[in-house]
């Protein structure tokens, strides 16, 4: 555990349901913002909580227009395009992001393209070096916890890798969690988001850089979600327990703010750049194999998990830690999460240069409380493939 540590994220979260309401007001008084973009998704526009917030900016003399033109996993030439067609010379006074985790990655990145001193190749090379718009981030979904943490992931075709970009720079002015905007989220995304979350959780608890801070939120996130991941995929209506999954994503995200996340990361991205894998699906893939490989270096920490997962303690903590592993083996299987990477074209022929472009991903690998070398990581994709 880290003996020197710090935590930073957004400057006001405001949560509950029928929070969104009032994001016209919370314009007004926190940022002072009288002309607004509105990143978003094709879903969310069709909602009536959207036709609502339309006519409240309204109300309130708030200009504003949208743009759904950010696509999933999104490219540096998507985030480019979309600045050049709505951002560059609009004078908007903020950005808002309503949506998952790569809209609101997005809009940070927007933000700070709006000063122009950097392009997107320029932070991934050298960091973000000023601060851009003010953001607004409302998560329609319990994955990423983006909302709260300074990361943007984008999409390098070319390189066939996905990219985090990480700077205080990035964390927003506002943050409104409201449950009610997931409550028609389909069963899949339910599913992959949720294991996304877990999967953060999880990863800054055992993490070279894990604190007092980040244990906390981790270990919180960890006992909302593995509590209400299954209930809300078999049954979606329940609020409380969309609650649970949103409030479980952010804590993730405040967790791995602070001890960042390891090993699933690092063998998730070429997984997503390659062969167009979602991040909460190749890390739910590989979560459990990757936990089973640090077990030895994390049993102490497993207890404590199973604890947070309400699972029994057994006769030893070897015992009780395989138990967790176990468990995410079965939760994965609940959620009808895949199992199987043949089913996204990957063959036994790609699997040296997954594991060499994972081993290159060296921020979070260094992160992992046990050193991975390139057959091991081999090994751990193997898995998925001979099931």
């Amino acid at each position: 555990m880290q003996t020197q540590y710090q935590f930073q994220t957004a400057d006001k979260i405001i949560a509950g349901a029928y929070r969104f309401e009032q994001l016209a007001v919370e314009l007004q008084k926190t940022i002072h913002a009288h002309r607004v973009l509105i990143v978003t998704q094709p879903s969310m526009v069709n909602k009536s909580q959207f036709e609502t917030m339309k006519h409240n900016l309204s109300d309130n003399q708030i200009e504003f227009d949208f743009t759904v033109s950010i696509q999933p996993e999104p490219t540096i030439a998507n985030i480019e395009n979309t600045f050049e067609e709505t951002v560059r010379g609009k004078n908007w006074d903020a950005i808002i992001g309503i949506g998952g985790g790569s809209v609101l990655d997005a809009v940070k990145i927007l933000a700070v393209l709006n000063d122009e001193s950097q392009s997107i190749e320029e932070m991934l090379e050298n960091g973000v070096q000023s601060k851009g718009l003010p953001t607004i981030l409302i998560p329609t979904t319990s994955g990423t916890g983006s909302e709260v943490t300074p990361n943007a992931i984008v999409t390098i075709p070319d390189q066939q890798l996905k990219v985090g970009i990480v700077s205080p720079y990035f964390l927003p002015e506002l943050v409104i969690i409201d449950p009610v905007l997931t409550l028609t989220l389909p069963k899949e995304i339910t599913a992959a988001t949720g294991m996304d979350a877990f999967t953060h959780a999880l990863e800054s608890y055992i993490s070279i850089k894990a604190n007092p801070i980040s244990d906390m939120f981790a270990l919180e996130a960890i006992r909302r979600i593995s509590k209400s991941i299954v209930p809300t995929y078999l049954d979606g209506s329940s609020l409380e327990d969309r609650e649970n999954l949103l409030i479980g994503s952010m804590y993730g995200g405040m967790a791995l703010t602070s001890a960042g996340t390891a090993a699933v990361h690092a063998l998730a991205y070429p997984l997503g750049g390659t062969f167009h894998i979602t991040h909460g699906v190749a890390n739910s893939m590989l979560l459990p194999h990757v936990m089973d490989v640090n077990q030895e270096a994390i049993t102490t920490k497993l207890v404590n998990v199973a604890e947070a997962m309400n699972l029994p303690k057994l006769q030893n903590d070897e015992a009780t830690a395989s138990s967790v592993v176990e468990e995410i083996k079965r939760l994965t299987n609940k959620l009808h999460i895949p199992q199987d990477l043949q089913s996204f074209g990957v063959k036994e022929q790609d699997i040296k240069a997954l594991a060499e472009a994972a081993f290159n991903v060296k921020r979070l690998l260094n992160n992992n409380p046990k050193p991975l070398n390139i057959p091991e990581i081999e090994n751990i994709y193997r898995k998925l493939i001979e099931v």
